[in-house]
């Protein structure tokens, strides 16, 4: 979770959060606009970008912004950017996209202006897309009785719906967390709907009280213990987004996301130049050989020569980042 900045935003400034939401969210496509998208195999699918934003330890304003490309389906890095940047809006829960967006579409916009032919053709983010607060269901529709009413699913608009309307660019919103929204819990019942997950590519349905279904819950390893919960973000289905986040998993976190978290700590590293030695056994490198992401007969198993001490479920969320002074933004409810 990201440390929070101190004080809260006048009310005026929500004010203005919330109609700048419902202005985005009238752009908001949740349905699948291209043609890879609806291939089985992806074909046509080249670029896929992640974004992340780290946080250094004890500091509310300070971060870093992250963006990489990976090659699909190699899924190696072809182009990275990061840059430290000072966060000027406090965090406020369901409107984390006003405190970090603006500074992922200066990346996304940099890289357009510099390497257009690098472009990704779809984003993942570290965070929830319409698996968000704002405006998962509303009370409207009023009967004839004044005491009833109806509840009516509306999307809602989490930081992955935000930064793809705003780039205009597919987004896919992975959350390491469940966002308990709309009356879905992490409950007894959830937990072993979590325990059912017997193989990578697994998953089971986030279901609303409104009847909605939300996101995907996805074991997407095999030797993961805690799924991912992939929601749409803007201009993909979701069946396609859970299709694609899953083979671009070589460890429980998707790589592009994954390369962009490591990247920007790295570069925290190197700009604060302070870093506490990592415990035995828990290096940041894990120079693992991996198959292709997704061949033809499904998803490919990776190969994790350094043994059980790096296993995927270690990465990211794990023990390793509760003694980093660093960790990742997405954790935080988004």
């Amino acid at each position: 979770m990201a440390p929070e900045a101190a004080g809260r935003p006048p009310e005026e400034t929500l004010s203005l959060w919330k109609r700048e939401q419902d202005r985005l969210k009238a752009l908001l496509v949740d349905r699948d606009t291209e043609a890879w998208q609806r291939d089985p195999a992806f074909s046509g699918l080249q670029r896929v970008g992640g974004v992340d934003v780290s946080f250094v330890k004890g500091d509310s304003v300070s971060a870093c912004a992250s963006l990489v490309v990976l090659s699909f389906p190699e899924l190696e890095v072809v182009y990275e950017e990061s840059r430290m940047v000072s966060l000027t809006a406090p965090y406020v829960a369901g409107f984390l996209a006003f405190r970090e967006v603006p500074f992922l579409v200066d990346l996304v916009q940099q890289l357009q202006e510099k390497e257009p032919g690098l472009m990704p053709q779809v984003l993942l983010v570290d965070g929830n897309g319409v698996l968000h607060h704002r405006g998962c269901v509303a009370y409207c529709c009023p009967t004839p009785l004044p005491q009833f009413t109806l509840l009516c699913p509306l999307p809602g608009f989490g930081v992955a719906c935000h930064l793809g309307v705003l780039t205009e660019l597919p987004c896919i919103g992975v959350a390491k967390k469940l966002l308990q929204v709309d009356g879905l819990e992490n409950n007894a019942l959830h937990k072993e709907k979590i325990r059912l997950l017997q193989a990578g590519g697994d998953t089971f349905p986030l279901m609303g009280g409104s009847g909605t279904v939300l996101g995907m819950a996805l074991k997407s390893h095999s030797h993961s213990i805690k799924p991912l919960y992939i929601s749409v973000g803007h201009k993909i289905s979701l069946e396609a987004a859970v299709r694609l986040t899953q083979c671009c998993c070589r460890f429980r976190i998707p790589e592009p996301v994954r390369q962009a978290d490591i990247r920007s700590r790295e570069h925290i590293r190197r700009t604060l130049g302070h870093l506490r030695p990592s415990e035995p056994g828990q290096a940041r490198s894990q120079k693992a050989h991996c198959p292709k992401a997704c061949p033809k007969g499904g998803p490919g198993e990776p190969t994790d020569p350094s043994g059980p001490q790096q296993r995927p479920r270690d990465r990211l969320g794990g023990s390793q980042e509760q003694q980093s002074p660093f960790w990742s933004g997405g954790d935080e409810v988004p």
